[in-house]
């Protein structure tokens, strides 16, 4: 009886320290981001910079846009939705999972072609400036990397860019298919694939890929990357990351990651 007593007491005193702990662990607010997977690192940077002067959490979610879009228009917890281009952005709104009204076109990129460092292409490049020249015949029976273009932007501004080139016919056949762009990077990357299509921004992060060659900005449509508050009536936390985004700290963060930032 005695050692039942100790235990009930050694018991209760615990639930006391834990239930006094719960504000603790709970009072801290939390911010979650949908974000396309080309804005991995800059958003990462970002985001840990904001919680060291903030008492905010802030939890990233990065995948294909098309990926996460679907997710935030069946009632996904994101805060904000950060996809690499319009067509996704105007889905949500569409579909009435967003407030419209927050819509903000934040950032640019640039597309390029890449090669694993160390390849015949990496050392003694044979496209020039921009990829004019056959990529099937550069590929050598291989496939060219890239995010799959029926749901991954970046894949659908490849497509833009190859039939820009009239090469879309004869490559198609010949593609990997990634769902997202780090994916295509990382295919690049392990040299599975000899020569990918991935942002500037990727390619500049990798240590591991030499670009080839820079698509023009006529050859597809241009490269940008909107944002938007999920709830019409946002926490405050939320909102005070979503105009954070927008300022100057972020801006820089952006902009050393090699994204073009709208002013």
């Amino acid at each position: 009886m005695k050692y039942f007593y100790k235990a009930k007491k050694r018991l209760v005193l615990a639930l006391a320290i834990w239930i006094g702990l719960v504000p603790n662990v709970y009072s801290q607010d939390i911010v979650t981001v949908f974000a396309a997977s080309s804005l991995t690192n800059a958003l990462t940077d970002i985001a840990d910079s904001y919680q060291a002067t903030h008492d905010t959490k802030i939890r990233l979610s990065f995948a294909s846009s098309s990926a996460l879009a679907r997710q935030v228009e069946y009632g996904a917890p994101a805060d904000i939705y950060f996809p690499a281009n319009q067509k996704w952005l105007d889905y949500v709104i569409e579909k009435q999972a967003v407030d419209a009204k927050s819509r903000v076109t934040l950032l640019t990129n640039s597309l390029v072609l890449i090669a694993p460092n160390g390849s015949a292409f990496a050392a003694n490049p044979s496209v020039e400036s921009e990829p004019s020249s056959s990529l099937l015949d550069l590929l050598a029976g291989g496939r060219l990397a890239l995010g799959d273009p029926a749901h991954v932007p970046v894949g659908q501004y490849a497509k833009q860019a190859l039939n820009h080139y009239q090469q879309w016919d004869e490559l198609e056949p010949q593609l990997a298919r990634a769902n997202n762009v780090r994916g295509a990077l990382v295919l690049v990357e392990r040299g599975e694939s000899p020569l990918g299509i991935v942002y500037q921004t990727d390619a500049e992060v990798s240590t591991k890929v030499a670009q080839i060659a820079t698509f023009p900005a006529e050859s597809h449509s241009p490269i940008e990357y909107p944002m938007v508050m999920v709830s019409e009536k946002p926490s405050k936390s939320a909102m005070q990351f979503y105009q954070y985004l927008q300022g100057e700290e972020a801006r820089v963060v952006f902009k050393q990651y090699g994204f073009g930032v709208n002013q």
